[in-house]
């Protein structure tokens, strides 16, 4: 079912996951597939990076070993990099390869959101710098984002703090709330996936975008809304960049490891 909807005027914002919600495929894998094209990232590290990421996606694990090689993936192509240089990169990247990847579906949601007066923030794991470029870009109100540690304006390599995935989201929006004081029972929420549960069980409006088929599930039981606006809902991964085929398989045996395992 689709519910393209947006609630009557109501107090309270609206909180949307970035990566096959907002914008199909994972936004760091384009921006990193941005540095490969300028020379500044090899395509091995690329590969690396993406089946980092895929398997990450795919498997949906919590488990730190998967959440470490995650964020492994995510900073080793940042490291040694001038702050400001890599944001002006991202702003480039954006106009060139990742302005066509917004869901229109999506973007009608987040204008109705924006029409009706509601704060629009981002929440996602990608880094904050590149979640803060595209919240500019689509006139949103705020970007929560994975903060990575710099000094003397170079990445280090690290992170402040924890991976913005999973019950790490719920925490920064719950904290977020209490500082603009929303009633949370009047915000909400937009994901793609089953990892996101905690965030979107948190909010009293709580939609699925494109979900994974555990969300899927969990929506259509609980009465949630649900937009779906891939062609082929078949499909494993929308645009899925034809460089992570190897890697998509790769996780899609991981999967069948993991359900032998499990069943």
């Amino acid at each position: 079912m689709s519910h393209d909807a947006v609630p009557p005027n109501t107090p309270g914002a609206a909180f949307f996951d970035v990566d096959n919600t907002l914008m199909r495929g994972a936004s760091i894998y384009h921006f990193a597939r941005g540095l490969a094209s300028r020379d500044l990232f090899t395509t091995r590290d690329l590969m690396r990076f993406a089946w980092g990421q895929t398997v990450f996606r795919v498997t949906g694990s919590e488990q730190p070993e998967h959440i470490n090689a995650a964020r492994e993936a995510a900073l080793a192509f940042v490291a040694g990099h001038d702050v400001n240089d890599l944001v002006a990169l991202c702003e480039e990247i954006y106009d060139d390869t990742m302005a066509d990847r917004i869901w229109e579906g999506t973007r009608a949601l987040v204008q109705g959101h924006l029409d009706a007066g509601r704060p629009v923030w981002l929440v996602t794991a990608t880094p904050v710098e590149l979640a803060q470029i595209i919240r500019r870009k689509l006139g949103l109100t705020g970007a929560l984002g994975t903060e990575a540690e710099s000094i003397d304006g170079v990445y280090t390599g690290r992170l402040n703090g924890d991976l913005l995935h999973g019950s790490a989201k719920a925490v920064a929006v719950r904290s977020l709330a209490r500082k603009e004081g929303w009633d949370l029972a009047e915000c909400s929420a937009y994901s793609d996936s089953s990892n996101d549960l905690p965030l979107l069980s948190l909010v009293g409006r709580p939609h699925a975008v494109n979900p994974d088929t555990d969300l899927r599930r969990y929506a259509r039981t609980h009465g949630w809304p649900v937009h779906d606006f891939r062609r082929h809902r078949a499909a494993l991964k929308v645009g899925v960049p034809a460089a992570m085929a190897g890697a998509v398989a790769g996780a899609v045996a991981l999967r069948a490891v993991r359900q032998r395992r499990t069943g």
